[in-house]
């Protein structure tokens, strides 16, 4: 049995598989990534950030699994970053991997499509990876400094600074005609995705393989930037830890959309987790 912990900009999530399946995907809201604009992981970030893998450590120890840990784009790019892994390792025993932009492209590549082609949009809290594959070759593959959170963070919900900021990001994006198979990955989409649904709870198999088109996704984003959080909070399929982010998420799904020339994507619960158990050998 193996247990896969994942340190990411707005939530920590754990794995755990066995036989060749998920057994079960867990998620807490931690914001670690939240004001990384200073440079620095904040201590509060950190801190809750440290309750909730400690908890997730040990519930993987406690069934017997070998745990592994990663952390992307918010441990990545901070000044203090390698020293809050140090704090992990002093409190867990657990010793963390820093994961690269390109190798978190990769990680969501294989976890959404196996060895397969096509391509990933993993929109994450601090940044999006965009990934293409065809004929087994990676031929694009790129981490933009960009996630919902840091777009909340530098933007709040105002429209057309959010459009400015992601605007600037995208623009000098020259990416090569985008794969047929796409997929969204990460909170956002699934969110996104379970909203379209009107699921009242979050089922994983409805959302894998779950089409959405540019005009769904276009006005949904106006929908949600119209609203108050509260009021977002109501939406059947919203994860309430997102109602504050979410608007900008979705703005920002579209605008690659656009640059990308997609009509549509298709969700996937299937994402960075499992391409860490894939491309680390571990399944």
């Amino acid at each position: 049995m193996i247990a896969i912990i994942d340190i990411g900009s707005n939530s920590v999530r754990l794995m755990l598989w066995a036989d060749g399946k998920t057994l079960y995907k867990k998620v807490q809201t931690t914001r670690l990534g939240a004001g990384i604009a200073s440079g620095m992981l904040s201590e509060e970030g950190m801190e809750r950030t440290l309750a909730a893998v400690t908890r997730f450590c040990r519930e993987g120890e406690e069934a017997g699994a070998r745990v592994y840990a990663f952390a992307t784009a918010a441990v990545r790019s901070a000044k203090n970053g390698r020293e809050f892994c140090g704090r992990i390792l002093h409190d867990c025993g657990l010793e963390v991997e820093i994961v690269s932009g390109g190798e978190e492209a990769l990680l969501g590549l294989y976890g959404a499509l196996g060895e397969g082609d096509g391509g990933i949009i993993d929109i994450g809290g601090a940044s999006t990876e965009i990934c293409f594959r065809k004929g087994g070759t990676v031929g694009f593959s790129v981490s933009l400094p960009v996630g919902a959170v840091r777009l909340r963070d530098a933007c709040g919900e105002d429209r057309e600074n959010l459009l400015s900021a992601i605007g600037e990001v995208l623009s000098p994006l020259l990416p090569p005609p985008a794969p047929e198979r796409m997929y969204v990955i990460g909170g956002t989409g699934s969110t996104l995705a379970s909203v379209l649904l009107g699921l009242e709870r979050y089922d994983a198999q409805r959302i894998q393989d779950f089409p959405m088109s540019l005009p769904q996704l276009s006005a949904l984003a106006d929908r949600l930037l119209s609203l108050t959080a509260e009021e977002r909070r109501e939406i059947a399929g919203m994860d309430k830890k997102r109602v504050d982010i979410i608007a900008g998420g979705a703005l920002l799904l579209v605008g690659i959309m656009k640059k990308l020339s997609l009509g549509e994507v298709c969700a996937s619960d299937r994402d960075n987790l499992e391409g860490y158990l894939y491309l680390r050998g571990l399944a």
